[in-house]
């Protein structure tokens, strides 16, 4: 894998050569192919999906239900049915709160982790307070792992939702989630993963996960904004009453009440996002020519190259583990200096990171900070960007020496 070559198959970087893009964890930038699949939809093959009796719309419903197809291939599911198009990670996970809450009673337990992603936590608190179920949390170790023997010890009070991420969005940990997803349903939870920063860049197959739901991130994966891939077991579809009600996930409807279709158009309400998941199957389709192995491997050692960089420069707290259950993650913070200050001071310098709490705020009071500046690494960054990402690090603790504690 070259990310040269790779890199020019991105306008954004002939716009603005200048530009070290460090922020793919947020949004990933988008390959011309994708850029051209949407607009190339919308200027010669848009028309309203399903029912339509015109040739327009029949070949829309068929890019968009192609396009789930090449989504399920993406994930390893083992049919298109378990493939539920939705706008973002965040939605698919408020879908699932909101389907599974017949499936816990008042006292019993939601388990989460100590590094969830607000998108993976709140619903669930939301859930909890409608239930009067409760939420627990798997602590962290040191190094940023999960605690392994914590986690034994919580499933033992029988959780009836396990949520947990595939890949932290601040500190980089690869989960074991084939493990833990097993330990969990033989404890007889429903486990629900956050792959949205895993399935951009690991080989993810769900059959063989052991999860009962994947969610993704579309944008973050290369995709336009407004689509991503829910997954599900679907036998628990099949199962599970709708989120979102009204056209397009009915079968019959009266006045007074109404039943619903099979899914995956049952949780699909009104017009689904289509031209974007055309777009979207079109980066997943980019992903798997380049092959997600190699995109592992290239993130792991710009990590690598990264946290020698950074761990050499005085005071930076550098966070997460070291090891292979690492994804292209760098999280980062100067006691005493703020971590806006620090992304503005390589703004400057046209390198583009994020800093706050990355809708992590219990994962950063865990780790004893306000906030921390994030650099993540995808296939079109460079060794070259890296190298100046560290040396803008240290430029500025020497500019805000007094700044820090």
């Amino acid at each position: 894998m070259d990310p040269r070559a790779l890199k020019k198959d991105f306008p954004i970087f002939e716009a603005h050569p200048e530009l070290v893009f460090l922020d793919s964890a947020a949004s990933s930038q988008k390959p011309r192919a994708v850029i051209e699949a949407l607009s190339r939809f919308y200027e010669t093959a848009y028309a309203n999906v399903h029912r339509g009796s015109y040739r327009l719309s029949e070949a829309a419903t068929e890019a968009f239900e192609a396009a789930r197809t090449t989504l399920a291939r993406y994930l390893g599911a083992r049919d298109p049915r378990e493939v539920v198009f939705v706008r973002n990670a965040t939605e698919g996970v408020n879908l699932l709160a909101h389907a599974l809450a017949d499936r816990v009673g008042a006292g019993e337990t939601i388990l989460v982790t100590e590094m969830e992603h607000h998108a993976n936590l709140v619903p669930w608190q939301r859930l909890a307070a409608r239930t009067g179920a409760r939420i627990r949390a798997v602590p962290l170790t040191e190094e940023g792992r999960l605690d392994l023997k914590a986690y034994d010890r919580l499933l033992a009070e029988g959780p009836k939702i396990v949520a947990l991420t595939q890949m932290s969005n601040v500190l980089g940990t690869i989960n074991p989630v084939a493990k833990l997803a097993e330990k969990a349903r033989q404890a007889g939870a429903i486990v629900v993963v956050d792959g949205a920063q895993a399935a951009p860049h690991l080989p993810v197959n769900v059959a063989s996960l052991g999860a009962d739901f994947y969610v993704t991130s579309g944008h973050k994966m290369l995709g336009p904004t407004g689509a991503s891939a829910l997954w599900g077991r679907l036998e628990l579809w099949l199962e599970l009453p709708p989120f979102l009600t009204g056209g397009g996930m009915i079968e019959r409807v009266e006045i007074e009440q109404s039943t619903f279709t099979e899914p995956p158009a049952r949780f699909e309400a009104g017009t689904p996002p289509f031209a974007e998941a055309v777009a979207l199957a079109e980066a997943a389709r980019y992903l798997e020519a380049v092959g997600r192995e190699p995109i592992l491997a290239h993130d792991q050692a710009l990590t690598r190259r990264a946290l020698e960089g950074l761990k050499a420069i005085p005071d930076l707290r550098v966070f997460g583990p070291e090891g292979s259950d690492r994804g292209g993650v760098v999280s980062f913070a100067f006691p005493g200096l703020h971590a806006h200050d620090l992304a503005t001071f390589l703004a400057e310098r046209k390198i583009a990171v994020r800093a706050g709490h990355h809708c992590a705020q219990p994962l950063h009071r865990r780790l004893g900070v306000p906030a921390t500046t994030r650099a993540s690494f995808y296939l079109y960054n460079t060794e070259e960007d890296v190298d100046r990402l560290v040396e803008a690090v240290a430029e500025a603790r020497r500019f805000f020496k007094d700044w820090i504690a």
